[in-house]
């Protein structure tokens, strides 16, 4: 009955919508990621990343305040294994008694197989996040498949969180702004949505000295990439339509990142069920579904397993949206989803801050 089903859905012509109206500045960008995304996902499972270095444009940290008083720096966390993040903080709090900023702890998006924290798209958006929610910002360059299969990304989250728990943010940014450890929240698009909600769950389980002093007080998924062996009505009306994630590249990406002969049902990817695990302490969340992304019936399920299991869960949704939406500042959704990160954001700070 299923295969029948999904049988009438692909061939129900009528449901697949116009293609977005998109700015022919963002259709340049997307046409560049998606044909170099494409080029460098090799048949045999393999990632040719001298190809993908040259149209993924790094940007440097840069210790001298921008334009928008926004400085950045790399921390190593794990210099064996090449972990390390970013870090964006104001250069100064603005006020001689501000009030402790948050942290954002985010996990950029890419398949868990492309991109890094430096990666062009990724370095502005964190800056933009750092500027405009008044955070300090961590972005983590974790490891990528296929090289680190599930669950190295998961791993190098913990590490981060346990990095912050232990020693801290840089002495630079402590001293210019005050920051409370109390306020994190775990920020993820896409697979690096997948990779917050992990790291979420693991950290809401922990019970040692750096859980403790590191307290999460949300996660907001981007977007996020879960999945499952079930073809959803969605990625059988948008594969094609929607841009950035196909069924073919999102089967590719899973099957890089799971273990070796693990299918899509694997609990890294299908999150949704009844049988997903969730720690008792996981944070409140905010779930953000765009209406041209093929993932979202998957994380239309994520939301209900959460109110199912009596978690607080906000979603957001954009009908005009795009996967990946939020790394383009000239379209208006971008603009309101961090007006709404903002207020999810100051309705989960602990009792002293409200």
């Amino acid at each position: 009955m299923g295969h029948e089903k999904e049988q009438e859905t692909a061939g129900d012509e009528l449901r697949r919508p116009e293609p977005p109206a998109l700015p022919w500045t963002v259709r340049l960008q997307l046409f560049a990621l998606v044909t170099a995304v494409d080029l460098v996902q090799r048949g045999d499972g393999t990632v040719n990343r001298f190809l993908f270095s040259l149209a993924d444009r790094q940007s440097a940290a840069a210790a001298r305040p921008d334009a928008h008083g926004v400085r950045s720096g790399d921390v190593t966390v794990d210099a064996a294994r090449g972990l390390w993040a970013r870090v964006f903080s104001p250069a100064s709090s603005g006020a001689v008694e501000s009030p402790p900023l948050p942290v954002v702890v985010y996990f950029h998006g890419g398949g868990f197989a492309l991109l890094t924290a430096a990666s062009s798209q990724y370095d502005a958006l964190c800056r933009r996040l750092c500027r405009e929610l008044r955070a300090v910002v961590v972005s983590v360059n974790y490891r990528l498949a296929p090289e680190h299969r599930y669950p190295a990304a998961y791993d190098d989250g913990m590490d981060v969180l346990r990095h912050l728990g232990t020693v801290g943010l840089p002495a630079d940014v402590a001293a210019a702004v005050p920051v409370d450890l109390t306020r994190c929240f775990l920020v993820g698009d896409s697979a690096g949505g997948n990779i917050a909600h992990h790291v979420a769950h693991r950290w809401a389980a922990a019970t040692t000295s750096s859980s403790r002093r590191v307290r999460l007080a949300g996660v907001v998924l981007l977007q996020p990439f879960f999945g499952g062996e079930e073809r959803t009505e969605a990625e059988l009306r948008l594969d094609g339509v929607g841009p950035v994630v196909s069924m073919a590249r999102a089967d590719w990406c899973w099957r890089a990142f799971l273990p070796e002969g693990a299918d899509r049902d694997h609990p890294a990817a299908h999150v949704t069920g009844e049988s997903a695990e969730l720690a008792e302490a996981f944070p409140p969340a905010m779930v953000v579904v765009g209406g041209y992304d093929t993932l979202q019936d998957w994380q239309r399920r994520y939301a209900g397993m959460l109110r199912r299991k009596g978690k607080a869960v906000q979603v957001v949704e954009y009908p005009a949206a795009i996967h990946s939406f939020y790394v383009f500042p000239e379209l208006a959704d971008s603009g309101e989803l961090i007006k709404e990160m903002k207020a999810f954001m100051e309705r989960n700070a602990p009792p002293k801050y409200c």
